[in-house]
């Protein structure tokens, strides 16, 4: 069975893409690699002074992780499924959101990290007037 020059072109852009999916994938496990070696190196010599920017810096790691590991995947699929082939579409959609489901709970802890609830309100800074005729502020 012969392929038409057609179809040849367009798994041949589906390869690419592909690499650079693998590709982008492999930068971003080596910038998890150096966040590593930059977080022992600081527990080791500075006793954990950049503990907070390099953990907020590995959150960020993690929410573009996530979308490169599932929206890559997507996108082939879409482009994949736009060039009528609807079987390697169909796998990498199911990979999309195969990756996708597990990441959503990562990103969301990931998230989290990065975007803390703000503080709970402190006392009024004003005077507030009590009932029972006394019309000085309390506490002085």
């Amino acid at each position: 069975m012969t392929s038409s020059p057609t179809t040849t072109r367009w798994r041949s852009v589906i390869g690419f893409l592909v690499l650079l999916w693998v590709l982008g994938l492999l930068a971003l496990v080596w910038w998890g690699f150096t966040l590593g070696m930059e977080g022992w190196a600081d527990q080791h010599s500075n006793g954990g002074a950049r503990a907070a920017d390099l953990r907020r810096q590995g959150d960020v790691l993690l929410l573009v992780l996530v979308a490169a590991g599932a929206g890559g995947p997507a996108v082939i699929g879409l482009v994949a499924y736009r060039m009528r082939l609807v079987r390697t579409g169909l796998v990498f959609l199911v990979l999309a959101v195969a990756i996708g489901i597990p990441g959503l709970w990562v990103a969301a802890h990931a998230y989290r990290d990065l975007t803390p609830p703000p503080p709970p309100p402190g006392p009024p800074g004003h005077c507030v007037e009590f009932s029972g005729g006394d019309t000085r502020c309390p506490g002085g």
